[in-house]
C-alpha cells in the first residue's frame, strides 16, 4: 500500500523543497463541518514547498544561530490579557494530558497549561529532545515559525497554497490519499487509535508525534500533510469561504484569506488577538471527536498560542 503513495514527483531539491505545480482546483467541502464550505474553485501558482513539518533538529540549528526566544519561553504581556490572573501569567504551553475519564466537552480536562513547556521540553517539566530530534517542532506560535521561514528564506503557506499541496494532485478525494481513512486496515497519516481523550491503542510511548516520514508521502512527496502536527498558514482566519465565482473567468487567483479584525474571536471581545488558519488535523484528530484528518479541514488558532500538536513547513515562490 505505501508504494502506492510514493512520491510523483520529479522535481525536488537538495535543500528538502518539493515542486507544487500550479493548478486550479477545489478548495473546501461541503460534506463536513461548516467552516470548510462552501468548496470553491481557486488558482494557485506553482511553489515550492517543504517536504515535511520543520524538525526539532532545524528549529534548534535556528535557534543556535538566531538566539530566537519563542513565544512559550516568555512571560505573557498582562496588557494583552486584561483580567488574567497574575499568577498564570507565567512562560509556558499547552500540553495534552490523556484524562482517565471526561465529563463532557470542556476541554480543559485534557489540555494543560504546563509553565516552562517549550519547544525544548514539549511536555513541561524535565522532558527534553532525546529522541525527539527528527519528530516536528512543537510549542511554536506564529511568529516563531514565521521567524524560522524568513531566516530560511522562506516564508509560511497561504491556505489555500497550502490545501493544494495535501490534495497531491488529487482532487474530488475525502483523504488526501483517497476515499477511506484507513485503506485496508493500513493508518496512513498519525491520527488519534482509540477513543479521544481516554484511550489510545497505539503502544505505548507513540501516543504523540511520530519522525517525520514514518508515514507514506502523498502524490507530490510530501510526509505528514495530514496528522502528526497541524500546520500554521499565514492567512486569519475566517468563519467560512467565499462563495463560488459566478463565471470561470472570475475565479480567485492565489486567495489570501480574509482580515485581522475579522479573525477576533468573539467570544472573548476584550482579547484581541487575531487568529490564523491552522491546516493538517493532528496525533489528536479522532472519528469519534475531531474528523479533521483531511486537507480541506481548517481550524483557527490565536496568532500568540502555542500546544504540543501544532508546528509548521514552510514554502518558497517563484
Amino acid at each position: 500500500m505505501a508504494m502506492a503513495f510514493e512520491s510523483a514527483a520529479d522535481d525536488r531539491r537538495d535543500d528538502g523543497l518539493v515542486w507544487i505545480p500550479g493548478r486550479t482546483f477545489t478548495m473546501g467541502s461541503n460534506d463536513h463541518y461548516p467552516e470548510e464550505a462552501p468548496a470553491h474553485p481557486v488558482k494557485v501558482d506553482g511553489f515550492w514547498m517543504s517536504e515535511t513539518p520543520v524538525t526539532n533538529r532545524q528549529f534548534k540549528e535556528f535557534v543556535e544561530a538566531t538566539g530566537h526566544v519563542t513565544v512559550a519561553e516568555k512571560a505573557p504581556d498582562p496588557d494583552d490579557y486584561p483580567g488574567a490572573k497574575p499568577e498564570m501569567l507565567r512562560a509556558g504551553s499547552l500540553v495534552f494530558v490523556q484524562p482517565k475519564s471526561v465529563d463532557g466537552p470542556d476541554i480543559s480536562q485534557w489540555w494543560i497549561f504546563k509553565f516552562g513547556a517549550n519547544w525544548r521540553r514539549p511536555l513541561g517539566g524535565l522532558s527534553d529532545l532525546r529522541g525527539r530530534l527528527d519528530h516536528p517542532v512543537v510549542h511554536v506560535a506564529y511568529r516563531d515559525a514565521l521567524a524560522y521561514a524568513h531566516w530560511a528564506g522562506m516564508d509560511l503557506p497561504t491556505e489555500a497554497e497550502w490545501e493544494l499541496a495535501a490534495r497531491g494532485g488529487a482532487d474530488g478525494t475525502e483523504f488526501a490519499w483517497g476515499s477511506e481513512l484507513a485503506p485496508g486496515g493500513v493508518a496512513m497519516a498519525n491520527t488519534w487509535s482509540g477513543t479521544f481523550p481516554i484511550h489510545s491503542t497505539k503502544p505505548k510511548g507513540s501516543e504523540r508525534t511520530s519522525p517525520v516520514r514514518s508515514f507514506p508521502a502523498n502524490g507530490y512527496g510530501l510526509y505528514d500533510m495530514i496528522g502528526n502536527v497541524w500546520e500554521w498558514t499565514s492567512d486569519y482566519w475566517s468563519t467560512r469561504h467565499p462563495e463560488p465565482a459566478e463565471h470561470s473567468c472570475c475565479i480567485p487567483s492565489n486567495p489570501r484569506g480574509g482580515d485581522a479584525d475579522s479573525s477576533f474571536d468573539p467570544r472573548q471581545p476584550a482579547i484581541r488577538i487575531a487568529r490564523r488558519v491552522l491546516k493538517g488535523g493532528s496525533q489528536l484528530c479522532a472519528p469519534n471527536y475531531c474528523r479533521r484528518y483531511r486537507p480541506a479541514a481548517r481550524h483557527a488558532e490565536p496568532e500568540d498560542t502555542s500546544t504540543s500538536h501544532v508546528g509548521f513547513r514552510c514554502v518558497k515562490r517563484t
